[in-house]
């Protein structure tokens, strides 16, 4: 028996990660790249490419592993936000941890369900 994700937690996840993606490649090429002229950190959203289709397509083993990579984006915004000096920079760190964090819960819950009913199962 097949738990679907809830709408409201999938629907969360999927707009996260198309944000964080939008977002870490403008930051990195335009807005407020490490070097002029964009840097090649902006090679940090091909991890994020690999797991498009998997969270639009709800499938769970994707949510689960999207929601470990998703703490190294919340980890990179929050020590972006700290020491970078431009201060469009700083304002883009803090939209990073946004969308990393809405990825990490989005996913977390919309994987919760088939969890739960997992555990249920192994129980009987």
């Amino acid at each position: 028996m097949a738990v679907d994700p809830p709408a409201f937690w999938l629907a969360t996840a999927r707009v996260c990660l198309l944000a964080l993606i939008v977002l870490c490649t403008g930051w990195e090429l335009w807005w407020a790249p490490l070097r002029p002229g964009g840097s090649l950190w902006v090679l940090k959203v091909v991890p994020l490419l690999f797991a498009v289709s998997g969270v639009l397509g709800g499938r769970l083993y994707t949510l689960q592993w999207v929601a470990m990579l998703s703490l190294l984006y919340l980890m990179e915004g929050i020590v972006r936000a700290w020491s970078d000096l431009s201060v469009v920079s700083g304002y883009l760190a803090w939209l990073e941890i946004a969308c990393a964090f809405g990825l990490y819960l989005g996913a977390v819950m919309a994987v919760r369900p088939a969890k739960q009913a997992a555990r249920r199962r192994r129980k009987t």
